[in-house]
């Protein structure tokens, strides 16, 4: 298959515009669905529609459809019949299946439910969207292949090959017992490697990785980390065998996750993409720019009440900003440090008072090496003003105590509650430290100012 490029997308848009069905239709055709979907991407949503109708079969369109992002795939399939994406619905995985058919409106999903041809198929995705999305029933499809323990070698091969023949990718070979319940892996080495007369219960490896269909999916993705997999079983809550998660899957939930961590961190209420409606990207913005603007009046009010002391000793005004500055700074340090130890599994909720007292000793650290270089510079800078110097490196000394904690606190406890923690590394922890850091400062700086000389 030839590559894509931006010259075959100014050429078939082309042949789009000039109606030319014959030209699309070669150039697509030796396209990979991962192309046609990034073609797609780069065209408007009628010109889009005509060339996925020049696809040469469902199978191919099927792909196409998994690869485009969520909203491309929402745009095409908001002018489909509902017989027409079940169609589609019947070529994919339970797994891309169950995915698709939730992008569908509440209305719509039993109808096209209704139009999939194959009503075991059926009965699977229906079952499968019984599980919450965000843990492993969610994220697993039910393609795989299954031998009962009991079975010679030589059964063991034709069972396999009766089954492979529905699939499209073979990662495993699960052994049951009676019951249907997990009992090992079956290695392809030792079925080529071990007699014919042996059953498989005495070659399986026994205990093998696997999680049960409630377990979060942040989870199963640190179990595929941890123990290098390819694809895992899942089990109910009895042990028998239900599904499996492959893992593409895997990377595919952990990308989508970490645009919503990075969103959230960054102030974005909602997912969202660049090519969104100018209305989407306003309303997922403007929460914390809300936020962020009563943060400014509350501080512009704090200085407010400062505005004597500032007209007296103009200097406090210069430090404004680096307390302000620093608060922040070391406030998002501190909590991106435990987001990210709670998101790869290094930091167990288990550890919180542990944290909390690495936190504070960090925070004691920084604050000294901090304080004492502004300490040093402003003795310096304004010799003989002790009421300035003292009020500037005291202040940050509890600036940095006061934002180390708080960014150490808030993601823990977020998670605690169950809530995001990435909320905890974005506008939240930078408009709170700005706000304590400004009352820190004017605090102290008022009362410095009535006991040290200028």
């Amino acid at each position: 298959m030839k590559e894509f490029t931006d010259e075959d997308l100014e050429r078939i848009e082309a042949y789009a515009h000039a109606n030319d069905v014959e030209a699309a239709r070669r150039e697509v055709s030796e396209l990979h669905p991962a192309d046609v979907a990034e073609l797609l991407r780069g065209l408007d949503l009628e010109e889009a529609e005509w060339v996925f109708n020049l696809l040469p079969d469902n199978e191919i369109k099927a792909d196409v459809l998994m690869e485009l992002d969520e909203e491309d795939r929402k745009k095409l399939l908001e002018n489909m019949a509902p017989e027409e994406i079940g169609h589609f619905i019947d070529l994919l995985d339970t797994d891309d299946a169950v995915d698709l058919i939730q992008e569908l409106d509440e209305e719509d999903r039993d109808e096209v439910i209704q139009h999939i041809d194959d009503v075991e198929q059926a009965g699977d995705i229906v079952d499968l969207l019984q599980y919450d999305e965000d843990t492993a029933g969610g994220l697993m499809g039910t393609e795989m292949i299954e031998v009962n323990e009991n079975l010679s070698m030589p059964e063991c091969l034709r069972e396999m090959r009766r089954q492979a023949e529905d699939m499209d990718d073979i990662y495993n070979v699960y052994v049951i017992d009676d019951d249907h319940r997990l009992r090992g892996v079956l290695p392809l080495k030792k079925m080529i490697t071990h007699p014919s007369v042996s059953k498989v219960k005495h070659v399986m490896e026994t205990d093998p990785v696997s999680v049960r269909t409630d377990t979060p999916v942040d989870d199963v993705a640190l179990d595929f980390e941890k123990y290098d997999l390819v694809a895992m079983p899942v089990v109910d809550s009895i042990g028998r065998l239900v599904g499996q998660i492959t893992v593409d899957d895997v990377m595919d939930e952990q990308r989508e996750q970490r645009e919503r961590d990075y969103q959230l961190a960054s102030g974005i209420s909602s997912d969202i993409d660049a090519d969104d409606t100018i209305f989407a990207q306003t309303k997922a913005r403007l929460p914390w720019l809300l936020i962020g603007l009563v943060g400014g009046i509350v501080n512009s009010l704090i200085l407010g009440g400062f505005e004597q002391q500032i007209a007296q000793v103009t200097a406090l005004a210069i430090f404004i900003p680096l307390i302000g500055g620093t608060g922040g700074n070391v406030g998002v340090q501190a909590s991106a440090i435990v987001v990210q130890g709670l998101a790869n599994g290094r930091l167990d909720l288990k550890e919180f008072w542990e944290q909390i007292r690495r936190g504070v000793m960090v925070a004691l650290l920084n604050a000294v090496v901090i304080s004492g270089l502004i300490f040093v510079y402003n003795m310096l800078m304004l010799p003989g003003d002790w009421a300035v110097t003292v009020s500037v490196a005291a202040s940050l000394f509890c600036v940095v105590i006061f934002a180390t904690i708080f960014g150490t606190l808030v993601p823990l406890t977020l998670e605690k509650l169950n809530i995001n923690p990435a909320l905890a590394t974005g506008p939240f922890i930078q408009i709170t430290n700005d706000v304590v850091g400004l009352l820190i400062y004017v605090g102290l700086s008022t009362w410095m100012l009535h006991i040290l000389p200028r």
